[in-house]
């Protein structure tokens, strides 16, 4: 009876399955774009940066809804009122609503930064890939020039095209595109030297692809994360430029709400109105901080390397 029971309960652990040390669901691979996502978004600076950036898209965006008033309505009697409930930011020297003015300057801000940085990457990165992949004359022709450019003084020679073109928003876009594309191309040229020692790249040109192949398909993609990072760099400096020449009365022109002239305009009424001048100099400040964080966000999520 005993040895039955035994040889039972052997057999009943023999015929139990062997219990496997597997998971049943493998741990997936992370892409990574969540990696870049997962380091943008554990730092606080970033997200600040990216909140103050979105907010001023929203408010470019919907102007017309947030603006109390038309930024061209003049109020004489109003004239130089202090913060109250029908004005929150005063009005200026003409009785115009300022924080109507801050809305709608914001449109002019995000144009400028966003379409010259458009036209400097037009032309700077294919100029870049170009010099860097083909080397010889055309990478020396074209860096020398880039020299030539990058010899004067940002600011100088903004101002000199603004002379000769004459004073106006498009111009002021023009100018700063102009200069930033030695920028772009000195930048993506660097990325391209180093990018097309790989094995993967030597490859390509074995199998005797297509130069702009090569070019757009298989270098392009490995130069984005600095071209991003650089680009929301250069909309911050572009947006402050803009601001400058508006200032010196190059940029955009009255009665055009913007940023830089309003600061112009009300320069005089300091000492006895300091918000008319506070707040269109607080909005150029919280705009460039918001793009130089979200730069740095971007910046070390993309290749944490660049933070070293």
């Amino acid at each position: 009876m005993h040895e039955t029971g035994m040889a039972t309960t052997t057999s009943q652990s023999d015929s139990t399955p062997p219990q496997t040390a597997q998971s049943s669901t493998a741990p997936q691979t992370r892409s990574a774009a969540n990696i870049a996502w997962s380091r943008f978004f554990r730092s606080k600076t970033a997200v600040v940066g990216l909140i103050l950036v979105c907010c001023l898209l929203l408010t470019a965006l919907f102007a017309d809804h947030l603006a109390p008033y038309s930024p061209y309505f003049v109020d004489a009697e109003a004239s130089l009122s202090p913060p109250n409930r029908s004005h929150p930011l005063g009005t200026d020297l003409l009785g115009r609503d300022m924080l109507s003015r801050i809305v709608h300057g914001s449109r002019i801000s995000l144009l400028v930064g966003f379409v010259s940085i458009f036209l400097a990457l037009l032309v700077g990165v294919p100029l870049g890939l170009m010099a860097g992949f083909f080397g010889g004359k055309f990478d020396l022709i074209a860096m020398r020039f880039m020299d030539v450019i990058l010899a004067f003084p940002f600011y100088l020679q903004a101002i000199v095209i603004m002379v000769i073109l004459g004073p106006s928003t498009t111009n002021a876009i023009i100018a700063l595109g102009i200069e930033r594309i030695p920028t772009f191309a000195r930048l993506v040229r660097g990325s391209v030297l180093s990018i097309r020692e790989l094995p993967y790249i030597e490859a390509t040109e074995a199998l005797s692809y297509r130069s702009g192949r090569i070019l757009f398909r298989h270098i392009l993609p490995n130069c984005m994360a600095p071209i991003i990072v650089a680009g929301t760099f250069s909309t911050a400096t572009a947006i402050i430029v803009e601001a400058t020449l508006s200032f010196l009365g190059l940029g955009t022109q009255p009665p055009t709400a913007s940023w830089g002239w309003d600061l112009k305009q009300n320069l005089t009424f300091l000492e006895l109105n300091p918000w008319i001048t506070l707040f269109p100099g607080l909005s150029i400040l919280l705009t460039v901080l918001g793009f130089n964080l979200l730069g740095d966000g971007l910046r070390d999520a993309l290749d944490p390397r660049l933070k070293q």
